[in-house]
């Protein structure tokens, strides 16, 4: 792989040439991933005479929720091949093979077989791919450059491209011909993205495949023999019952949330880290909250949102009935109009910008603000919600994503320790993935008879957070020992 000093390599935007790459690979695996996702809860509780499963409701959410929780909660395996064993580049290239599998899985296999097989691969391959993306990308920029902020802006568009595009095409698949076709759409989508990054991973720099705290050969035995234990417990936990789709999501929130004080406790208690290293990761302790309070709340685009779109929503246009996935293709068209004034307005303002906390108490009130602006049309019949109206919630949304979200990624590489520099960066992901398998877990309270209770209790809530986040702001910057 070439050497390139990233620090001067403008030949991208202003940024270095890798990020095109790297937007690229992401791009194509978002196209999968929501255009996937778009149809899946849809599948999920629609009728067997409609081409789906005929789950229960509640079912289908815990599922998706639990689902996405586990795309993200692998991010710890991924980051810990990325550390010990391959390093961030090639974990990811691995990673996105399995993605395709995964997609491949679900378009050819049937009825269960095919979510299982399907669902298992892809949510072990985008963990595997997110942390890692996020981490090379970080490879690209010294610590102080001021375009950090920028070039993880541009990398979350290209995110967005993809977004957009894949409900679009799987959704309108799914309407005219069927679940299947769909699915295979996204296995398309992501064996182009594997094919353009397997050119141009020349342009990434050589500390990309770097292993920075490679595993002893003496410790892969065992290491072996924790994953088959791991592996068996899940087994019977499946066999036995204990763990079921409908409480698949409570389920993964609790393991999420042990695994991420576990995350803590091992860097906090390593000595492989300084006494600034471990102020950092105190710092990240309530922003990971605000951050699991927010993903709460957004990612129920594909649960209540989704079924709100399905059930409530007027999705007539001129005549003719919109795929209910295409609702999911708005936030994304409101990322790439607003991504780049975001990063230029980060550039312009740079050391002079809000800090990171203010940064993620804004978006966590302000994504408390959308679930209240459901409140005026809460509890109506089928149809009677407007669609511009939603569309101006979801606009609501994008803002504040764009306050969290790329800021989070590029935050997360700053503040991590040098040993542990992927894992920090699994760390962030975690905190999505808390809050993912919580919006699977609210989705159980919602209906169309309690919405106006609903959105207004889990809008509140998130906005006394941000406030909380905003008041204790100087203590957390102090913590974060000069990172802005």
């Amino acid at each position: 792989m070439a050497t390139i000093e990233v620090k001067r390599d403008t030949r991208f935007f202003g940024h270095p040439l890798g990020l095109a790459n790297l937007f690229g690979v992401e791009m194509w695996e978002r196209f999968s991933f929501y255009g996937m996702l778009g149809i899946l809860p849809l599948y999920l509780y629609y009728s067997v005479a409609r081409g789906g499963l005929g789950m229960p409701q509640v079912t289908a959410t815990s599922i998706v929720g639990a689902y996405g929780g586990l795309v993200y909660l692998s991010t710890i395996v991924g980051a810990w091949v990325a550390d010990r064993l391959l390093g961030s580049e090639r974990t990811l290239f691995y990673s996105a093979v399995l993605i395709m599998i995964g997609h491949v899985s679900l378009a050819v296999l049937p009825g269960y077989l095919g979510i299982g097989v399907g669902l298992s691969c892809v949510a072990i391959g985008s963990g595997g791919l997110k942390g890692n993306a996020t981490a090379v990308v970080g490879t690209l920029y010294d610590e102080k450059d001021e375009r950090r902020d920028g070039g993880f802006t541009l990398f979350y568009m290209g995110v967005n491209l993809g977004a957009f595009v894949g409900p679009l095409l799987t959704g309108l698949a799914q309407s005219e011909i069927g679940f299947h076709v769909g699915f295979g759409l996204a296995a398309i989508g992501m064996a182009l993205g594997l094919i353009q990054y397997t050119f141009g991973r020349k342009n990434l720099p050589l500390r990309a495949s770097e292993v920075p705290n490679r595993l002893p050969a003496s410790r892969i035995p065992g290491v072996t023999a924790v994953v088959v234990v791991v592996l068996a417990a899940i087994a019977a936990l499946l066999l036995t019952g204990l763990v079921t789709a409908a409480n698949l999501s409570d389920v993964v929130v609790w393991v999420v949330a042990a695994a991420s004080v576990a995350y803590f406790a091992v860097m906090l208690t390593s000595r492989k880290i300084t006494a600034v290293e471990r102020s950092r990761v105190l710092s990240f302790i309530p922003m990971f909250i605000a951050s699991a309070a927010f993903w709460a709340l957004y990612q129920q685009q594909f649960t209540v949102v989704e079924i709100y779109s399905d059930q409530r929503l007027d999705r007539n246009l001129f005549g003719w009935q919109m795929p209910v996935s295409w609702v999911l293709s708005t936030n994304p068209v409101f990322i790439i109009a607003l991504a780049p004034l975001f990063a230029t307005l980060w550039t312009k303002l740079g050391a002079r910008q809000p800090s990171t906390p203010i940064k993620f108490a804004l978006a966590t009130s302000i994504m408390g603000v959308a679930f209240l602006l459901f409140l005026p049309s809460a509890g109506g019949g089928p149809n009677s919600a407007p669609l511009l109206g939603l569309i101006g919630i979801l606009l609501v949304f994008t803002i504040a994503e764009l306050l969290l979200s790329p800021v989070g990624l590029s935050l997360s590489t700053k503040l991590a320790p040098d040993a542990f520099r992927t894992q920090m960066v699994a760390l962030n992901f975690l905190s999505v993935a808390l809050g993912t398998a919580l919006s699977g877990s609210l989705a159980k309270y919602y209906s169309v008879q309690q919405e106006f209770r609903y959105f207004g209790t889990v809008g509140g809530v998130a906005i006394a957070i941000g406030v909380l986040l905003a008041v204790i702001s100087p203590f957390v910057r102090k913590l974060m020992s000069g990172v802005h």
